[in-house]
């Protein structure tokens, strides 16, 4: 049962803007974190974080405080960490691995798949104590699939299935898996956090939004500017002096690159960050092993094909963006209306060079550590921008960049008509709209 309060907010989109409110009113968040986080699938991580039965860790959906386990028959389970007795988390830390799950307060103990196994005086319950087995159940998420390893869940027990929702996003995680020499990944190298003061969607909108680099980035792109080329073979620790200076390509080359959307608000950047303009290294004895590796699995011809794909950032909507070609995978999760923080992954390309690793670890540090030449950029518009929606006035938010030239394109998709359009934020916008007037 919802105790959210119902709000229209139909009059708040429209084709060419959005009404600020929907960053910045608590209500629309709380009604957000229903319609939207309470029914979407969302990505809560990768099977790699629980390899063994009783592996573990937790992450949240939406409101929801969940713990990702792998039971005793070898199944991904997603269960609300909440005892069913008086309410008290189970799990504390955020990963590790258990036998079972034993409540601090009072000692119910729950197995892997969530079912009660013990209750200490069940006679005291003033019932059998099978019934007090039965029917107190860790709850558990409805629907939980995979795909390419990556774990889905949703809140809503109907609904679209995993594969259809994705649609032609699903090429994104093929784009990223099929780059590991052995067919698999795995998370790896830790996990960065961070946390801003602004509202969920920003960080979604920005990281397919390719003017704003020029601008937000202009001191990095400076100091890289500057910094002495690398000569030959370039370093894969280069690749992050390589990454800035991209970020300040001139005008017609942003204009130019791909933007590609879906109904259901994902999208993705591509055609601009190819291999002989930024992946370091393509002559470096690394990078050539490497290949040599995925060649043996795949042959040449599916290695050119694989290694030809240019995509840039991926978001699935709502709540993750991903990276193939750095191997980067964040996992964005709504605090308040003015909060948001985000968990950065490193994946592994099993089979791949270790170096080749360290190096997305490297490059994790430059772009996505709260130290970063990138992020505390982002974390400061962020900020300015939420402060600036608080205000009332003006009461809507431009979103017609490119409006009107946009055009259908593979497997139902909509491009932009140029790579600056704003077309990514308008079908979020629909999609935001779908999921926030649909019937429970």
């Amino acid at each position: 049962m919802s105790v959210t309060a119902t709000v229209d907010v139909r009059p708040l989109v429209r084709n060419d803007s959005v009404h600020h409110s929907v960053y910045s009113d608590p209500a629309i968040f709380e009604l957000e974190m229903d319609k939207i986080f309470g029914t979407a699938w969302l990505m809560l991580g990768h099977e790699s974080q629980v390899q063994a039965a009783g592996d573990y860790f937790l992450t949240r959906m939406g409101r929801e405080q969940v713990i990702v386990t792998r039971d005793a028959k070898g199944l991904v389970q997603v269960l609300m960490n909440r005892c069913t007795h008086r309410g008290a988390m189970l799990c504390h830390n955020p990963k590790g691995h258990v036998h079972s799950f034993v409540c601090p307060y009072h000692g119910w103990t729950f197995n892997t798949e969530g079912t009660l196994k013990s209750v200490p005086t069940p006679q005291g319950y003033g019932q059998e104590p099978s019934q007090v087995l039965d029917r107190l159940n860790l709850a558990r998420a409805p629907r939980v699939e995979s795909y390419r390893g990556f774990i889905f869940s949703s809140l809503a027990e109907q609904g679209p299935g995993l594969r259809e929702w994705l649609g032609h996003m699903s090429s994104s995680f093929d784009d990223l898996a099929d780059r590991a020499p052995e067919g698999e990944l795995e998370i790896a190298g830790g996990v960065f956090k961070h946390v801003y003061d602004g509202n969920w969607k920003l960080v979604i909108e920005n990281h397919l939004d390719g003017v704003h680099p020029n601008y937000v980035h202009i001191s990095s792109v400076h100091v890289a500017q500057g910094a002495p080329d690398p000569g030959q073979p370039e370093k894969y620790s280069d690749i992050s002096v390589r990454q800035m200076r991209q970020n300040g390509a001139p005008e017609p080359v942003w204009e130019a690159i791909g933007m590609w959307t879906t109904d259901w608000g994902h999208g993705y950047m591509g055609d601009y960050h190819s291999d002989s303009r930024l992946v370091v290294g393509l002559n470096n004895p690394v990078f050539q092993e490497y290949r040599r590796r995925l060649e043996s699995r795949v042959g040449t011809q599916e290695a050119d094909r694989v290694l030809g794909v240019t995509r840039w950032n991926s978001i699935i909507y709502p709540n993750v963006s991903f990276m193939s070609q750095f191997r980067q995978v964040r996992i964005v999760q709504p605090l308040a209306v003015d909060k948001t923080v985000v968990y950065t992954y490193n994946v592994r390309l099993k089979g791949a060079p270790d170096e080749m690793f360290r190096d997305t670890v490297a490059f994790s540090n430059v772009v996505n550590g709260t130290a970063s030449w990138v992020l505390t950029d982002d974390l400061e518009v962020y900020g300015r921008v939420q402060t600036g929606l608080s205000n009332r006035q003006p009461e809507w938010v431009n979103l017609a960049r490119g409006l009107g030239g946009d055009v259908p394109d593979v497997d139902g998709t909509l491009r932009g008509g140029t790579g600056t359009s704003e077309v990514f934020i308008r079908r979020q916008f629909g999609a935001w709209l779908r999921y926030m007037t649909e019937a429970q």
